[in-house]
């Protein structure tokens, strides 16, 4: 066993590192099949996935949220279920400025596009998500979704349906359309029951997790949904550091082939400054 002590504690919490946690987050240039699925989660150190309000703000910090934007600009596409989506009130994604040259020198377009997962198609076409992006965002769906909402979100210009299994949103055939599309590097933020899909059918390949210095109680929404999966997924450290409070930690889930060599941050501890 080894340990990576953290004291004294940081008072205050020390700030991201940008470049730094640039380096260690950055997506492997040669993954398995030319794409590579992480997800990012928060959690309190009880377990508990969003806060007394049904969201994840309550259980972040400063540091988790500029982690939060510095894994979408690395990211071509964010995934994201709709349930989810409507929750948090995402919008379209907007990089910050100290981003923008990341982007830039990975060849990627300013913006990361959103894509968004809904079997029932029983969304919002008209919210900012869908009508206000930089790049059209991509509507994963099924191929019996409801025929006139299906024809409706088709005919959205701002709109980009794609068909991705038959009864619920397959992972496997989501992940093909998004890379059909040119997209690489995925990044996924959940709801529970779509993350859990994901990790069933062997597609996620990193968990980045921030673990919070709280207890909540309760029973509240954890990081998958409430079905157990099949067989426990185990994952094998890939880096921890802190800011003197949470906890970052990457884990790689090894469900696929993967050139770990190519890795910039070994597993070991580290802090944001």
């Amino acid at each position: 066993m080894q340990w990576y002590p953290i004291w004294p504690p940081a008072t205050p919490p020390v700030a991201l590192d940008l470049e730094a946690a640039a380096r260690a987050y950055a997506y492997p240039p040669d993954p398995p099949d030319d794409w590579w699925l992480r997800a990012n989660m928060v959690s309190t150190a009880d377990g508990a996935a969003v806060g007394p309000d049904g969201i994840t703000r309550r259980i972040s910090s400063d540091a988790d949220r500029d982690l939060l934007a510095l894994l979408r600009a690395l990211a071509d596409v964010v995934v994201v279920g709709y349930s989810t989506a409507r929750i948090e009130g995402y919008g379209p994604e907007r990089v910050r400025p100290e981003h923008l040259r990341l982007r830039k020198d990975a060849g990627q377009p300013p913006a990361a596009a959103i894509a968004v997962v809904s079997s029932s198609l029983n969304i919002d076409l008209d919210a900012p998500l869908f009508t206000e992006a930089e790049n059209r965002t991509i509507l994963l769906t099924t191929s019996d979704a409801p025929a006139e909402r299906l024809r409706e979100a088709s005919r959205r210009s701002t709109v980009d349906v794609a068909i991705a299994g038959t009864g619920r949103v397959d992972p496997v055939a989501a992940v093909a359309a998004l890379v059909e599309r040119g997209h690489r590097r995925l990044l996924c933020e959940g709801g529970p029951r779509w993350l859990t899909s994901v990790v069933a059918a062997g597609a996620l390949d990193e968990l980045c997790l921030t673990i919070s210095p709280l207890l909540l109680g309760g029973g509240e929404f954890r990081m998958l949904g409430p079905a157990p999966l099949a067989d426990p997924h185990r994952m094998r450290l890939a880096g921890i550091c802190s800011d003197g409070e949470s906890l970052f930690v990457r884990y790689l889930l090894g469900n696929r082939p993967a050139n770990t060599s190519s890795r910039s941050n070994d597993t070991g501890s580290s802090s944001w400054a």
